[in-house]
């Protein structure tokens, strides 16, 4: 897996707050967190942007729009990620990447109902590559996924949840942990995924914020909260 694509799935990455818990047991909440910026830190070397643009058109379709730009090194990359304002599935990310000096630019387009995403990788506005990628359910985005969870009421130790990349991972609430980051310290939920790739730290409060995300593939890296605020369009 390529560097950059790595850095990315900080699940990478994620990053709102959190207003209440559902009133309906077992069933997320949907909040308007239009405006948040969070910061992040990336080690060994990055760091990393993201924000909430709220309710947005898309196509005669309402979608929640978010911007998360990295940085690693030499690397760059902004995704503008369209997606379900319920469910945060994605229906379009589009990624505008630098990556050693060359510009690409990538499509993403997803078909929740039929459990497909099609991409187009462009080059100098030359279309070098499409393909087409077909699951056994929804697929979500790896940015996007945190803020799902945070929104999920009645966590307990033992939780499970099953998420598409499009590659399927099991993710199990092992623990709450007391940890400390860039912003403060913090008592925590601990998810891990199955096959053992990433893990996130959610703050075990109203706030609910992604605190940390840890990769323990080919290519370690931790994304830490450094700074959360507000921005008026």
């Amino acid at each position: 897996m390529k560097f950059g694509k790595i850095a990315l799935i900080i699940i990478g990455i994620g990053l709102l707050i959190f207003a209440g818990r559902s009133l309906l047991k077992g069933q997320p909440v949907v909040c308007d967190y239009t405006g948040e910026r969070v910061l992040y830190s990336i080690t060994p070397a990055g760091k990393s942007e993201y924000k909430d643009f709220g309710i947005v058109d898309l196509n005669g379709t309402k979608a929640n729009l978010a911007v998360f730009k990295t940085k690693v090194l030499l690397f760059e990359d902004t995704e503008k990620i369209y997606s379900d304002p319920r469910t945060l599935l994605p229906y379009r990310v589009e990624r505008e990447i630098y990556n050693m000096g060359v510009k690409e630019f990538i499509i993403e387009e997803y078909d929740q109902a039929n459990f497909t995403v099609t991409m187009k990788k462009y080059r100098g506005g030359t279309l070098m590559r499409e393909w087409k990628t077909k699951t056994s359910g929804p697929i979500h985005n790896a940015i996007m996924l945190p803020f799902y969870l945070r929104q999920c009421p009645d966590l307990c130790v033992g939780w499970q949840f099953t998420a598409r990349f499009p590659d399927e991972f099991k993710l199990e609430l092992a623990s709450i942990d007391n940890i400390t980051v860039p912003a403060g310290e913090f008592q925590a939920y601990h998810f891990k995924s199955s096959p053992e790739r990433f893990e996130i730290w959610i703050s075990k409060d109203d706030a609910a914020v992604p605190l940390k995300i840890k990769g323990t593939g080919i290519f370690p890296y931790a994304l830490l909260m450094e700074e959360r605020n507000f921005q008026k369009s």
